[in-house]
């Protein structure tokens, strides 16, 4: 039993010609796709044989586009040399273009330098436009001229395959057009009695289908945004580029802090006012804790340091102006963005890398509801087991490090969360108490995902991509 594309085929064909695919398609009137359909399914039922034919081909480069649209740099000297000479002013016409050309010319023994001019000895030819012409029109060229064009990168060979179909034997009963698709036209109307029906093989694997779906990096940063919003965050953003002001001084970091080294953080060579009316609170807080009570840093704050820009190396940078803006309570804010430090590039680091930020300013919060808030996040994100180990941060006492348990791993540490010191809120005129946290989610969709390497995130790997479920289970 044929197919209907098997039996036009068929019927276009000669028993011991030779075709190509193209050929084919415009004898059966098909298109190309089907054409190459209906000669595997011939092929496997022995009527015709098939032999690959592989063919070096010759395609244009950018550059040799380029140079038959705009002209080969040496006709372009060639077309100046009759008003300037002189080698300084044609440099400063052609630019780089200059050295190509007089390169060219010399291999073709055609030009003299002399006393810083130029002189034409004859008038050469350029085969090579000519040979590039050639190739556009896809017609052959000589293997001189085609070493010629490679080496000046003016072409690149590709190797391209086609399949030769030849017809070995021709049906040997009267071909009819066996129905492959029943249709809801065919039933209605009746068209499919007295047909005959195309069988398949069931038993042939199908191709898979890939479905269209979200990255799973970014599947997770929603996720997260979806849980601080159901729980009455909201969400802000900020610049890239921060005040070292906002950075570090106004979270109380020392001016002499190792995380401000250049070896740490991206500054630019700029620097801006501080628009901000507690400027001299800032000040005073780390020189000598103003009036908090804090002894301060005891050493002197250097204005132009907090005024130089800097790539923000953390999101708290978002969430303290913002605090800084609205000082009233209640406040519930979150920030999810990108940040960068000077980082080696492995497979737990990289220079740049999203966190999750957080703060909660109230009067009557403390440290055990930021503990509550986080074990509830973690649990809403699918860690059962959360614990908490003391740390240490510049901004923050007591401070903490949020841990979850994950099979095969242990413990793994996933970011910072304390409560603001006083040095850094109420120089602020922050009114209450605030708790924050700071979350690299990297690390968060590593362990939700299975990576053991931080950058598999970021690499264009469509067969892995593919294989991971739409959604967490």
């Amino acid at each position: 039993m044929l197919s209907k594309i098997e039996a036009e085929v068929l019927r276009c064909a000669e028993v011991g010609k030779v075709y190509s695919l193209d050929e084919l398609s415009q004898l059966a009137r098909m298109n190309r796709d089907a054409v190459m359909k209906a000669v595997f399914l011939l092929q496997e039922k022995g009527y015709v044989e098939t032999s690959e034919v592989k063919k070096i081909r010759y395609y244009l480069t950018e550059e040799g586009r380029r140079y038959l649209k705009e002209g080969f740099p040496e006709e372009k000297l060639l077309g100046l040399l009759s008003q300037v000479d002189r080698i300084d002013e044609l440099k400063s016409i052609l630019g780089e273009e200059f050295q190509i050309a007089v390169g060219w010319l010399k291999r073709k023994n055609v030009l003299e330098v002399e006393g810083g001019k130029i002189k034409l000895k004859s008038k050469p030819e350029i085969v090579e436009r000519e040979a590039l012409e050639r190739i556009e029109r896809g017609e052959e060229i000589e293997e001189n001229l085609i070493g010629l064009l490679e080496k000046r990168k003016l072409i690149e060979r590709r190797e391209e395959k086609s399949l030769l179909v030849k017809f070995i034997k021709k049906a040997d009963f009267e071909l009819k057009e066996a129905i492959s698709d029943l249709t809801p036209e065919l039933i209605i109307s009746g068209g499919w009695k007295g047909k005959q029906f195309a069988k398949y093989d069931i038993k042939i694997p199908s191709a898979e289908i890939y479905g269209g779906k979200s990255h799973p990096y970014e599947r997770i940063i929603r996720e997260c945004r979806k849980i601080f919003l159901e729980m009455g965050f909201r969400e802000i953003k900020g610049n890239y580029v921060q005040l070292s002001f906002w950075n570090f001084d106004a979270l109380f970091q020392p001016q002499d802090h190792p995380a401000r080294d250049m070896q740490d953080t991206f500054y630019l060579d700029r620097y801006e006012e501080i628009d901000y009316e507690n400027v001299k609170n800032v000040k005073e807080t780390h020189e000598n804790g103003w009036i908090t009570g804090s002894t301060g840093w005891k050493g002197v704050w250097d204005l132009k340091k907090a005024q130089q820009l800097v790539l923000r190396t953390h999101t708290t940078a978002i969430t303290i102006k913002y605090l800084a803006m609205n000082p009233e309570p209640p406040q519930k804010a979150f920030c999810i963005d990108r940040v960068y430090r000077r980082e080696s590039i492995d497979a737990t680091h990289l220079p740049e890398f999203d966190q999750l930020e957080g703060v909660v300013l109230d009067k009557n919060v403390g440290f055990k509801h930021l503990l509550g808030l986080l074990k509830a996040f973690f649990s809403k994100m699918g860690f059962e087991d959360v614990r908490f180990r003391p740390g240490y941060f510049p901004y923050t006492e007591p401070s903490v490090e949020p841990e979850v348990y994950v099979e095969g791993l242990g413990w793994v540490e996933l970011g910072g969360a304390g409560v603001f010191r006083k040095e850094v809120t109420e120089p602020l005129g922050i009114k209450g108490k605030v708790l924050a946290w700071g979350l690299g989610i990297g690390r968060l969709a590593m362990l939700r995902v299975g990576l053991k390497d931080l950058r598999k995130l970021y690499l264009p790997d469509i067969n892995w991509l593919r294989s991971l479920p739409v959604a967490r289970k």
